[in-house]
């Protein structure tokens, strides 16, 4: 950032400032370390107050439904004739052009004022100078070209012809790869940065375009859409389910391959074991590595490799890895055990004649293991280039993230049932820190492995008392008591992990009732204590699971309160308390009470509202989720009225699928991305190059006759509608699309909205920056300026 910063200021120094004030003195460079002193501490000051802005509060809410706004009024304006047109209300400093340079003057003082450094800020005959710089140099020539029409469609023009050369390359490069397998390694092997971003939009395009078509009910073949019905009987006459798992896999390899090259950190959800999403699209991707390190990841790599009647990779690697961690004295057995099975039985291990005769002293003592890690280093490498992609994508790999997403849930609740009624432990497991939630996720399988440890540990040892000639009784007896409560403890674990899976596989078809209570002693204070039966009812009314666990009311209040942020309607459900008076009992008249009004709560359906259930999260508690404005501007500017929810309720799931998480989360994730600072060094270094190509000062601008810019018009208006991207086809339909780009086109047509635009965004964007100029545009507005 401070390189990009500094070649800005040191080209702008050069042509702005040295360029007339070189011949006015020879202060030797002390004016340039003065200047930049003072560069540094505006950047400071700017750096500042940018991190006291909620970015995605400005971006998605405010911003968006400025643009929401602004196209509204477009249409009130030029609407039809049976409708009356509402006059188009420019922004008030376009009244005339004082007015503009007024306002444009108001926002440079302020701004000046707010960042030079103190020193300077004093001197008022400096503010008002440089005020004038910023409104008359750098604003209005800044606002004027953005505004223009015609500088709009020859960005468009430039940007659209880019994308297409570099599709079209980018496309046959990728297009061709023989297998799937090719493509990773096309991948991987790739260096090109430009590629593999283009790969990766791709990628995600056909995501996009294989979940929606998958979802459509069958296409029927209008004229002028063949091509749309054509794509989507080929992407159904594939495994979809496949298909998009191993464009997922690919997305992700994409994204490795451009952080290892230096390129932006696409946000990946590593840790999305219990994403909402469902599906392989959700799945974590385990790298190469962990699926060796991992005894139950190997196992089912192993049953893959034996499909493909390659098993003797996986068991050569594995008996190797057990020859490196051998003592000694067993060695040489080892090393007769892999000639004989991996190079005299099977010889499925191919391996050159030098390497084969180094095996073979290896085996009579005159050389080490050595060429065993070797070759134990090419099957590695075989496995991980030529299997590992394939198997990611297969079944076996699905049905064993299923099992790790069933654990995982399975630890969390067990962890709950370990703490029993009386365990004071829960109240901090409420916290929904992610450490807190990490540990917790590995309690289920951390006490299985412990309990079989300590039960083999202790069966061992009974059985080497026992068979001692003059066993301990009392020891015997004390061990035979142990490792029957241990046994007791590991059955109880198995079936409560047993009843998550049951839960898993029928999740919104199990009811919860009270069936008694008691009250049990906790630190000397009575405290009710309630039996749920969890129950699973058939479609026939036959119950066939169901089993009781007991919670405290403490319980029962924090599920309300948790649930009740999610389901406002469920504040209004009145929940037993216990009374403060000191001396008051809890009865059985208390208990009876309070067991109706719990089960009332367990079966009172919430009302579910769309927004919170559709995005999974809301904001501050509130309805409005982050996605409403831009599912608003999507609405308007696509007209989409009866479609509308159907089609917001199809975003949501595109981005579950897509990136595996919320459409909040991920919004909050792109915004991050689009100001962080490896994407604010591309923009200043877009800046820099726009300005300076090549280190040099960009020439002024030709001014453009009206048939060249008619002619610019003409071919980013068809550009446009040649690119719309396939997705928003399939999404909205042709038509919609259609009418949605050319809208927003001929919107960019209009020199004063644009202007109008750009000075509400530019109030908007300046206020959250420096909160000070409210006072002074309201006065400036009000005519007292």
């Amino acid at each position: 950032m401070d390189k990009a910063l500094k070649e800005v200021f040191d080209y702008s120094y050069r042509d702005y400032v040295l360029s007339w004030y070189g011949n006015l003195s020879r202060d030797e460079g002390q004016l340039y370390h003065l200047l930049l002193e003072d560069f540094w501490e505006i950047a400071r000051q700017l750096h500042h107050r940018l991190s006291h802005v909620d970015v995605v509060k400005v971006v998605c809410s405010d911003v968006v439904r400025a643009l929401l706004t602004h196209f509204c009024d477009l249409k009130a304006a030029n609407a039809s004739h049976e409708e009356q047109p509402r006059p188009f209300v420019l922004h008030s400093c376009l009244r005339n052009t004082d007015d503009e340079v007024r306002f444009l003057q108001m926002c440079s003082r302020v701004l000046v004022f707010c960042l030079l450094p103190s020193k300077d800020v004093q001197s008022l005959s400096l503010r008002i100078m440089l005020a004038e710089i910023l409104t008359t140099k750098v604003l209005k020539p800044v606002v004027e070209l953005l505004s223009n029409p015609d500088y709009i469609n020859q960005m468009l023009l430039t940007q659209l012809e880019y994308r297409e050369q570099m599709s079209e390359h980018h496309k046959r490069a990728y297009t061709y790869a023989p297998s799937y397998e090719e493509f990773i390694k096309l991948i991987n092997g790739s260096s090109d940065m430009e590629f593999l971003k283009q790969l990766r939009y791709q990628i995600v395009v056909e995501i996009i375009q294989a979940t929606t078509i998958s979802s459509f009910p069958q296409m029927k073949r209008h004229k002028g859409k063949e091509s749309a019905a054509m794509k989507a009987d080929l992407l159904r006459a594939r495994n979809m389910k496949r298909y998009i798992n191993q464009l997922t896999v690919a997305k992700k390899q994409c994204e490795k391959r451009i952080r290892v090259l230096g390129g932006p950190a696409y946000d990946q959800q590593e840790d999305g074991a219990l994403d909402e999403g469902e599906g392989p699209q959700s799945q974590k991707i385990l790298q190469f590595e962990d699926i060796l390190a991992n005894a139950l990841y190997r196992e089912h790599f192993r049953i893959y490799m034996d499909r493909m009647d390659k098993g003797a990779l996986i068991s050569f690697w594995e008996s190797v890895e057990h020859l490196k961690n051998a003592n000694k004295n067993e060695i040489p057995q080892l090393v007769g055990e892999i000639y004989q099975n991996y190079f005299v039985e099977s010889k499925e291990i191919p391996v050159e004649k030098s390497l084969y005769k180094e095996i073979q002293q290896c085996l009579v003592g005159n050389k080490g293991i050595k060429v065993f890690c070797k070759i134990q280093e090419d099957v590695y490498e075989t496995l991980k280039d030529r299997y590992y992609p394939s198997f990611i994508v297969s079944d076996l790999y699905e049905k064993l993230m299923m099992k790790e997403e069933d654990k995982q849930v399975s630890e969390l609740i067990s962890s709950k049932d370990e703490m029993g009624p009386g365990g004071e432990g829960d109240e901090e497991n409420v916290d929904e820190g992610t450490s807190e939630v990490t540990e917790q996720a590995s309690f289920a399988v951390n006490k299985l492995r412990e309990l079989n440890e300590k039960l083999e540990y202790k069966r061992q040892a009974l059985n080497s008392i026992q068979n001692a000639p003059k066993p301990d009784k009392k020891i015997v007896s004390k061990l035979k008591d142990e490792i029957l409560l241990i046994e007791k403890e590991h059955a109880d674990l198995q079936l409560h992990m047993a009843r998550t899976d049951w839960w898993c596989e029928n999740l919104g078809m199990w009811k919860a009732s009270i069936t008694s209570g008691e009250v049990t002693e906790e630190n000397g204070e009575q405290m009710p204590c309630y039996f749920v039966m969890v129950s699973l009812q058939e479609v026939g009314g036959v119950e066939t699971k169901n089993w009781t666990v007991p919670r405290r009311l403490s319980e029962f209040q924090n599920l309300h309160r948790k649930l009740s942020e999610c389901f406002p309607s469920l504040k209004k459900v009145q929940l037993p308390s216990l009374s403060k008076l000191p001396f008051k009992s809890i009865d059985h008249k208390f208990m009876e009470k309070s067991k109706n009004q719990l089960n009332k709560f367990l079966q009172e359906e919430p009302e579910e509202d769309s927004d919170l259930s559709d995005y999974g999260e809301d904001v501050d508690g509130r309805k409005d989720s982050l996605a409403e404005p831009c599912f608003m501007l999507i609405g308007e500017i696509f007209e989409l009225r009866g479609m509308f929810k159907w089609v917001r309720r199809t975003l949501i799931a595109l981005v579950q699928v897509t990136f595996g998480r919320t459409i909040n989360k991920q919004i909050r994730d792109t915004v991050s991305w689009i100001f962080s600072e490896q994407m604010l060094v591309y923009y200043i270094s877009v800046f820099r190059d726009a300005f300076w190509p090549n280190g040099k000062l960009a020439p002024p601008t030709r001014i453009r006759s009206k048939a060249q810019s008619q002619e610019t018009k003409q071919r980013a208006q068809q550009k446009l509608l040649e690119n719309i991207p396939d997705m928003l086809q399939s999404l909205l339909g042709q038509q919609n699309a259609r009418h949605g780009i050319v809208k927003i086109f001929k919107a960019l047509q209009e020199t004063r909205a644009n202007k109008h635009l750009l000075y509400v965004l530019m109030e908007l964007l300046l206020i959250e920056l420096c909160p000070e100029l409210r006072i002074h545009l309201d006065q400036l507005k009000a005519g007292q300026v």
